[in-house]
């Protein structure tokens, strides 16, 4: 779904507005011209193509700049060979930087060949102190840099990358600014995540995505709902309410909603099936978003509810604001209000001064809550954040040792959990065809576990009932009935 932008009434002799959008929808119309007259040079339309690393804050984003570039004239392809490539970078782990630096290295041997070649770099990477100063020194070649806070001034950044011979470098250190109505080409037509706020207020000791994305700020829920009815109006029927942390919103509005309030508004929107959301932090998840999922028709069975760890003392010094009690106790709670849940989690293995004792106890932790499933990371440092400091005597070899342990644990729980509801029959939302099989479909149960069932392209984006025949560790193969 594009955003209707009159072109007529912008007016590119005039200076540009102050106010946004309508700021940049004026550069929105300069840009479309120097693409036009760019097209004209090579005899052909100019060709962008948008790689994503890392989470649906991320995918969400390059859905806009995505829909900015279709706006503006260029034709999308899945090839890194475009005239346009730009990078929406994560760095919640070194891995990911490095995976960046390695597609660096990949495009500019096509720039070499196509010098009117453009490669642009964004998101949570280039807030992180160091990267652009090595970026300017080990890859000169790049055209466009900026960060998570202007994603919206896109195409102001692209006029500007066009008419100069450098590199452009545009970042923030932080922002309150929320800018609506920009342009956006969703992923999937039946499915779409919507922002609800952005930054992150937590500061967890390991973690970097307060430095990169910001303090919090919510969206005003009307904005939010009109968005949803939008995309309900354009076929959506699944919408994932994405957020750093979604059980702090609202505190930044001048009127304040808590999430379980804004849950209660989205179920009214007609025509809407599903409600997902993520992340739940463990310190404020409320009573009363509890009693709301359990009475909702349209909230989905799952909770992704992140652990870190299961000692104690690893979570203090982590600084999550709960102990392995709380956190157990709200678990226990869950389940026993919502007895149909899935419950989700993430786990850092190797924390500095983690010991066998400490991920004994997280083990413990995952075979009583028995997860559906659980993401296991080793720990990555990274510069600027307290843990980056904390000494760690503890040995590769062990922390690999310990993360092999504690993977075992969550395989072998979440195969008994997921397997419980074989011979059921569920409702399910075909999301493509399966990518092994073309004879197969793959449908999302509303807990979240993926069903592959015979079927054809017609059902893609429909709700159906599955019969689950049989559990394969975290998937079902499954019959249409």
């Amino acid at each position: 779904m594009q955003k209707e932008i009159d072109w007529n009434n912008i007016d590119l002799n005039s200076e540009p507005p102050a106010q946004e959008p309508m700021r940049q929808y004026y550069f929105m119309k300069k840009a479309r011209e120097i693409v036009m007259e760019e097209s004209r040079k090579l005899g052909r339309r100019l060709t962008a193509d948008g790689e994503t690393f890392g989470c649906q804050m991320n995918a969400k984003d390059s859905e806009k700049l995505i829909g900015i570039l279709g706006t503006i004239g260029f034709e999308m392809i899945d090839d890194e060979s475009a005239d346009l490539v730009f990078y929406n970078t994560c760095t919640v782990r070194d891995n990911a930087n490095q995976r960046v630096y390695g597609r660096l290295g990949l495009v500019h041997s096509m720039k070499k060949k196509n010098p009117h070649k453009k490669i642009a770099l964004c998101g949570c990477m280039m807030q992180e102190p160091g990267v652009i100063e090595k970026i300017q020194k080990s890859y000169p070649f790049v055209d466009l840099v900026f960060g998570t806070h202007n994603i919206y001034k896109f195409a102001e950044l692209l006029v500007t990358m066009y008419h100069s011979d450098r590199m452009v470098i545009d970042i923030w250190k932080d922002t309150d600014k929320i800018v609506e109505d920009l342009p956006a080409q969703r992923k999937y037509p039946f499915k779409s995540g919507v922002n609800i706020m952005y930054g992150c207020n937590n500061f967890c000791s390991y973690c970097i995505v307060p430095y990169v994305r910001g303090r919090e700020r919510s969206r005003n829920p009307k904005d939010i709902i009109r968005e949803i009815e939008a995309l309900v109006a354009d076929g959506v029927v699944e919408v994932m309410l994405l957020g750093q942390n979604v059980n702090s919103y609202g505190k930044t509005l001048d009127e304040p909603m808590s999430f379980a309030g804004l849950l209660q508004e989205v179920e009214k929107i007609e025509g809407l099936e599903r409600i997902r959301f993520m992340t739940s932090h463990p310190k404020d998840l409320s009573d009363e978003l509890i009693q709301v999922m359990k009475t909702s028709k349209k909230i989905c069975r799952h909770l992704h509810l992140p652990l870190q760890a299961g000692s104690t003392r690893i979570l203090t010094a982590m600084n999550r604001r709960y102990t392995k009690e709380q956190y157990l106790e709200l678990a226990h709670k869950i389940r026993r209000e919502i007895p149909d849940i899935s419950l989700t989690t993430d786990i850092i293995v190797g924390f500095p001064g983690e010991t066998a004792a400490d991920v004994d106890e997280t083990i413990e932790v995952v075979k009583e809550v028995e997860y559906d499933n659980a993401f296991t990371f080793i720990y990555s440092r990274r510069t600027g954040t307290p843990a980056a400091a904390m000494p760690n005597p503890v040995s590769d070899a062990e922390i690999k040792e310990n993360f092999d342990r504690l993977l075992k644990a969550v395989q072998e729980t979440a195969r008994k959990r997921v397997g419980r509801l074989t011979g059921e029959v569920h409702r399910a939302l075909v999301e493509e065809i399966n990518e092994h099989d073309s004879a197969l479909v793959s449908g999302r149960l509303s807990n979240n576990t993926i069903v592959h069932f015979p079927g054809d392209a017609s059902l893609v984006g429909k709700l159906v009932n599955v019969k689950l025949v049989e559990a394969h560790g975290f998937y079902y193969i499954g019959e249409l009935q």
